[in-house]
């Protein structure tokens, strides 16, 4: 047993979990500064800050869709990897590694090309009008040229983390959000290339991320090697990644869906300022989500690996001290934002029409933000344990089954205009975390009684061999 497996198999909780979780957390927050840098620069260029991040928020929930395949292929394996490897199945485990990166390799082609396409069509779709939308389409067509390499570099780092690396995984971040923030500033004033610039920034520091996780799994760093046989598609290993990866695509896809549905909203009831308001609170969400979301990633190769090697109060254990930290932080986040929105709004744009709009909408829309992680830990753990049909329904359950029909209502048919679509969000928030708790309890109730089965069949082998000593020693005797 290698030091990484005991460490998963007998470390108190609190630490195994601070010491894999800290560094994804890291990362995650490194990692949402790629869009928020981005928005913070644009939204003070002078004179036209105010319609560039209305552009760039217009073309968000593209982005959501580009990032759902890297999750689809990354999350998807990096969750059966950490099965594996708590199996023991090692070869498996580097089976898994070189299909989902051939899935990756493919994906992020197959993106970029029907992007480019179709950029025309999906600005447009998204709710765009003139005014915005030179910024929106350049912003996009810049980012779509990068969209494989971002792709591969987000899908081999949850495999990084998922072999038990998670300091490594969080260095993928910090170069790729490191080089963005850097560049920024200088292709956006320097060369004074505006939007252009923040999206040539972006997919630059994504190339930097990109080597840098080719590069580890090459240099052979890690428990894992890329072998080239494996690198090819194999269905039966394609439809287990799928099968997982379903959940967190499902929801960057449904993010991209609602994405369409509050533009289009925002146009109606507000102005393309509203967008801009939009794009700035989301700014602010992402940032206190991201911590939640590295609790996630570092909770999946804890939880994977000890439900794969049957220590199911270890998985109960995980998620305890995950739901309690996602909560703490969700907390913190709703404290501060209804005593500073202006502090929050104000950090990313400067224009007087959107900080309006946006300090009334961001008090709103965190109403119900301390049980946001309630939710998101529970949805994660039974992704975790190959549970993706459960996994997929509360995923879904926030973003599409509750939160849509409460965009498309409350605006129009209870006449709230802009305030109804800030209340969609946390009144689904509320009722989701209710369901996600029902569903989480059940399951702890079938964890508990596989962890009786296991203490017996335990039992019944120890009182097997101690007949078998009595026996010995009659035989002996005799």
């Amino acid at each position: 047993m290698t030091d990484r497996q005991t460490l998963m198999r007998e470390e108190k909780m609190y630490k195994l979990f601070l010491r894999f979780s800290i560094p994804a957390i890291a990362g995650m927050l490194v990692q949402s500064l790629y869009n928020i840098v981005d928005r913070i620069f644009i939204g003070n260029i002078p004179i036209e800050g105010g319609l560039a991040i209305s552009g760039i928020g217009v073309v968000l929930p593209v982005t959501f869709i580009l990032m759902a395949f890297a999750m689809l292929f990354g999350i998807g394996s990096g969750a059966n990897i950490s099965i594996k490897l708590g199996q023991k199945k090692h070869d498996d485990a580097e089976r898994i590694l070189g299909t989902g990166l051939f899935m990756l390799v493919a994906a992020g082609i197959f993106m970029s090309a029907v992007g480019l396409i179709f950029l025309d069509d999906i600005v447009n779709l998204y709710g765009a009008n003139d005014s915005i939308r030179p910024y929106a389409m350049d912003y996009l067509r810049i980012i779509l040229y990068g969209t494989t390499f971002n792709t591969i570099a987000f899908g081999l780092n949850n495999i990084i983390r998922a072999e038990g690396n998670p300091k490594v995984a969080m260095f993928t971040m910090l170069i790729g959000a490191i080089g963005n923030t850097i560049l920024d500033p200088i292709f956006i004033y320097g060369f004074k290339m505006g939007v252009v610039g923040a999206a040539w920034a972006t997919i630059i520091a994504q190339f930097m991320s990109f080597i840098w996780t080719i590069s580890y799994f090459l240099r052979r760093k890690g428990l894992l090697t890329l072998r080239k046989k494996y690198i090819v598609f194999h269905w039966e290993i394609v439809l287990k990644i799928m099968s997982i990866g379903a959940s967190p695509f499902s929801m960057q896809v449904a993010g991209s869906l609602i994405g369409i549905i509050i533009n289009n909203s925002l146009m109606t009831y507000g102005s393309a300022k509203a967008i801009g308001a939009y794009a700035a609170i989301n700014s602010i969400v992402v940032l206190f989500l991201m911590s939640v979301f590295g609790m996630n990633q570092g909770l999946q190769p804890i939880i994977g690996f000890n439900y794969g090697a049957k220590n199911f109060h270890r998985v109960k254990e995980a998620v305890n001290v995950g739901v309690f930290a996602a909560t703490c932080v969700s907390t913190l986040g709703y404290v501060l934002v209804q005593l500073y929105p202006e502090v929050f709004i104000n950090f990313i744009t400067q224009d007087p029409e959107i900080r309006e709009i946006g300090v009334v909408g961001i008090k709103r829309f965190f109403m119900a933000f301390p049980v946001i992680g309630i939710q998101i830990i529970s949805a994660n753990f039974f992704q975790a344990i190959g549970k993706a049909q459960k996994s997929f329904i509360l995923s879904m359950l926030r973003q599409v089954f509750l939160l849509i029909p409460l965009l498309l209502i409350l605006p129009g048919y209870f006449g709230m205009g802009l305030m109804g679509i800030w209340t969609a969000m946390p009144v689904a928030d509320t009722l989701a975390t209710i369901i996600t708790v029902l569903f989480i309890r059940y399951e702890f109730k079938l964890l508990s009684q596989k962890e009786t089965e296991k203490l017996d069949e335990e039992r019944e082998r120890i009182n097997h061999v101690i007949e078998e000593i009595e026996a010995a020693k009659e035989h002996v005797s005799v």
